[in-house]
């Protein structure tokens, strides 16, 4: 499955923004989405700042029915994907490589996943938990959350730039992306990744830690 269009352009934002190096010489991670300007008055001097994207605040329900929003990611970290249980595409080859990057992590405070179910008819928070047990997850550090069909795709296309779309003449009757997306502490996307494709998960593996780097240094 190939990137949305939107995901493209939003690789395309980020390639037009670049990484750039800080005073150290240590490398930083762009900005993803749009950006806009803001002007405040502070001290009777006009201050101007850039305005990130920001992924809004969320409430969905996770794995073990507990309610799970933006406050349980908060100072954190996180790569978000969106999947379904029953698919039988891309989604295997996108938790076999989530996989690889919960191994990696899930000893650090300061990184978890979150995963998006698509399909919140089918995958109730017993078989999100069922599944993950499957895998072997700890649930606390690896959520998977499920909700309201619509609020999840809305979250999907206007914040995290992925997209997926009812599709009944596909296997499975959804189409959606494989982007790994990653987002700092702040709730700024910083990333996107072919969750499908090993080599891109590596870079995305590398790159969370240029971004643990930048957001917890070491004193």
């Amino acid at each position: 499955m190939q990137l949305s269009s939107l995901t493209h352009k939003a690789l395309m934002v980020g390639i037009a923004l670049l990484a750039w190096s800080c005073s150290d010489g240590s490398k930083k991670l762009p900005y993803l989405g749009q950006k806009s300007v803001e002007t405040r008055v502070e001290n009777g001097k006009s201050i101007t700042d850039s305005v990130y994207h920001t992924i809004p605040d969320f409430s969905f329900i996770n794995q073990d029915s507990v309610v799970f929003t933006q406050k349980d990611v908060e100072g954190k970290i996180y790569v978000a994907d969106f999947f379904f249980t029953t698919c039988p595409t891309i989604c295997p080859k996108m938790k076999t490589q989530m996989l690889r990057v919960f191994e990696k992590y899930k000893d650090n405070p300061h990184f978890m996943i979150l995963s998006h179910t698509i399909d919140p008819r089918h995958d109730t928070p017993s078989v999100l938990k069922e599944f993950g047990q499957n895998l072997g997850l700890d649930s606390k550090k690896w959520q998977m959350v499920t909700g309201d069909k619509m609020k999840i795709y809305e979250l999907g296309q206007k914040s995290y730039m992925v997209t997926a779309t009812d599709d009944p003449t596909q296997p499975g009757g959804i189409v959606h992306s494989g982007a790994f997306i990653l987002v700092d502490k702040d709730r700024h996307i910083r990333g996107i990744y072919d969750g499908t494709v090993p080599e891109k998960v590596d870079n995305l593996i590398k790159d969370i830690e240029v971004l643990l780097a930048e957001q917890y240094p070491q004193k």
